[in-house]
């Protein structure tokens, strides 16, 4: 029989994640220092770095209020060509020329705003029953499905190169992957600032923020 995990310390942690280690290793590694039941309200590609937001103990029975939150990304989108991910991590299935600078400012108007794009393959929605990032694994190649991802702000903040450099404001739900494979490149970098209130510059694993002063900062938004 499993032993059930700990309800308590109860609150909201604040992680910022670096590149290469998963989501769910920063999540075991908090977990195995508070001793309680340990969620999270959104995961970050291993490559990709900034804010998690952990829920600990009782707090996790809210997970479903913090997933659905706004997200805040910076990323560099290298449009030279796309990748079997869309990040670093996949293989390269093309090259072109990139957009001149008017091209890529009407592509980045064709996003905001609400838009239905496929989910990338290397992702964790279930297909047939199984994740699709494991089918992808092992070589197996299936129509993903299409989702309406919202971007409620979109500010290209540089563009040289080939590589546009990008702050969004979206939706829970929304892939910022399958935004950059719509544009016809893919994330070299990528990085999430804020979830709904809170930014990654707050981030302090070793820090459990009170649930009731976390709530009033979510009625507050």
């Amino acid at each position: 029989m499993a032993i059930p995990k700990a309800l308590e310390p109860t609150g909201v942690i604040l992680a910022d994640k670096p590149a290469g280690p998963s989501s769910f290793a920063i999540v075991g590694r908090v977990r195995a220092r508070t001793g309680a039941k340990t969620g999270h309200a959104g995961t970050l590609d291993p490559f990709a770095t900034g804010l998690l937001v952990l829920l600990s103990g009782r707090a996790t029975s809210l997970q479903d209020r913090f997933m659905k939150l706004d997200k805040r990304y910076l990323t560099e989108i290298d449009l030279h060509h796309r990748t079997t991910t869309g990040d670093p991590e996949g293989d390269m299935v093309g090259e072109r020329e990139p957009p001149s600078d008017a091209e890529l400012e009407l592509a980045l108007e064709d996003l905001r705003g609400t838009v239905e794009l496929p989910i990338p393959a290397a992702s964790a929605v279930k297909i047939g029953g199984e994740r699709a990032y494991r089918l992808h694994r092992k070589g197996v190649v299936v129509e993903m499905p299409t989702r309406q991802m919202r971007v409620h702000a979109l500010e290209l903040l540089g563009y040289d190169d080939g590589v546009a450099r990008l702050d969004l404001l979206v939706g829970s739900g929304t892939y910022i992957r399958s935004l950059a494979d719509a544009l016809g490149g893919h994330c070299a970098t990528l990085r999430r600032t804020e979830v709904g209130p809170f930014g990654a510059d707050e981030a302090d694993e070793t820090r459990i923020l009170p649930l009731e002063d976390c709530l009033s900062r979510l009625a507050a938004v």
